[in-house]
């Protein structure tokens, strides 16, 4: 399940190029919402469930990232109550922490000093697994940020733009400094104007290798012909009626392969293909469709990139949850689960599964200190037997409907 969108997280003291690329999304975003208004396509209630974004963790990721951030990943917790704001929470900062035992730990250094806050053993554990996965997968993100720029008309993106899909594609906060140097002979970072916001980063060589889709890719495996798969059931039949013809019309064109004045049928079959193979890379199978639509220069998008998608069903799900415009690969999911998890992605979904065993120890403490005090105002006269069955009573509730939150509505139409 996709409990974590990486896209949504926010980010504390953003730099400027990610505050310039925010104002430009932001005013994009009320145009393009006007827009989208008329779109439609039948919901796909597994799809919706994969969309959905857990609050929860969004915020518990953004703390670890101030913890990060801080001198010997402590802070304290007045720091943090001041941020709750910039967090879109209300209330204490030391009740949110106690929540979640099993990621944060509150403590002081002396009865004299102010409240502090860490990361938990385990937690702490957790972003240890998390950076050695990053580091083993650095090969994996040059061959993802290698074959973005190859899909790219001029072979060179803007550093701005693809800072606001990094989290999408798997790529670090610094992958800038971690990627780039290392890779001299492939990558090189440009800036004709000499502003921030006009830096690029340039594809230095064309890598044949890497110019195989995901769909190309599939075809090779299996020994058979080179052509888009519908993802619906049997029973769509009118539109895999339609998919097929448009499969059946021209041969697959490779999104590689350029846009060299390509037919209008054929030209259509490439860009769906682009479309196809931008989501292949990413970790979730989904893209915001109204970041995807800044790249329409740079991937040669058609300007009417809505009627495109909803032309085909078969391959695209178009989701609105949380009125923002999802675009998910549907044969990336079955069901609600991913078919195939990137390392990164089962290492995220580690911290969702911490985050929620803490939730029900502090539920369950709570529910135990409730009981205790309702016992001793003689609100309830019970023996000791008939409280621990109401106490596994409320606790399996409380599980219930945690992991109801936690697993059951998941990944935004997809973004």
């Amino acid at each position: 399940m996709n409990l974590f969108d990486c896209e949504e997280d926010k980010e504390e003291a953003p730099s400027m190029a990610a505050r310039l690329a925010g104002n430009v999304l932001a005013t994009a975003t009320h145009h393009h919402h006007h827009r989208f208004t008329t779109w439609s396509m039948t919901k796909d209630p597994f799809l919706e469930s994969a969309l959905s974004r857990n609050r929860r963790w969004i915020v518990n990721n953004q703390i670890k990232q101030i913890l990060l951030r801080s001198p010997g990943r402590v802070s304290t917790v007045r720091s943090l109550q001041k941020r709750f704001k910039t967090l879109d929470l209300q209330g204490r900062a030391i009740n949110w922490l106690n929540k979640y035992p099993c990621c944060f730990t509150v403590f002081t250094e002396s009865p004299s000093t102010e409240l502090l806050f860490g990361f938990s053993k385990r937690m702490f554990a957790l972003i240890e697994e998390e950076g050695s996965v990053m580091e083993a997968q650095e090969p994996v993100m040059v061959r993802r940020l290698a074959k973005l720029l190859m899909l790219s008309r001029d072979h060179r993106l803007n550093v701005v733009k693809l800072n606001e899909l990094k989290r999408s594609f798997g790529f670090p906060d610094d992958y800038l400094l971690r990627i780039l140097p290392k890779h001299p002979n492939t990558f090189r970072i440009r800036n004709p104007i000499g502003r921030r916001n006009s830096m690029e980063i340039q594809l230095l060589r064309w890598q044949p290798e890497l110019a195989v889709s995901a769909v190309e890719a599939v075809a090779m495996e299996r020994g058979t012909e080179t052509r888009f798969e519908c993802a619906l059931p049997l029973s769509w039949i009118k539109t895999r009626e339609k998919f097929r013809e448009f499969n059946d019309r021209t041969p697959y064109v490779s999104p590689y392969a350029g846009d060299h004045r390509l037919e209008m049928e054929s030209e259509e079959k490439r860009l769906v293909g682009v479309v196809h193979e931008l989501l292949s890379l990413t970790l979730w199978k989904k893209l915001s469709i109204v970041k995807l639509e800044h790249f329409k220069r740079e991937f040669g998008l058609p300007e009417d990139l809505r009627g495109m998608l909803l032309r085909h069903p078969c391959l695209f799900y178009v989701s609105n949850r949380y009125k923002i415009y999802t675009l998910v690969l549907r044969e990336g999911y079955k069901g609600s689960e991913l078919v195939e998890k990137d390392p990164l992605v089962v290492v995220k979904d580690k911290f969702g599964e911490l985050m929620q065993e803490g939730l029900h120890e502090y539920n369950r403490r709570r529910c135990l200190v409730n009981l205790e005090k309702k016992r001793k105002k003689g609100e309830i006269l019970v023996k000791e037997k008939k409280v621990e069955e109401k106490e596994e009573e409320v606790d399996s509730v409380e599980k219930r409907e945690e992991r109801k939150r936690f697993y059951k509505v998941l990944f935004d139409e997809n973004p």
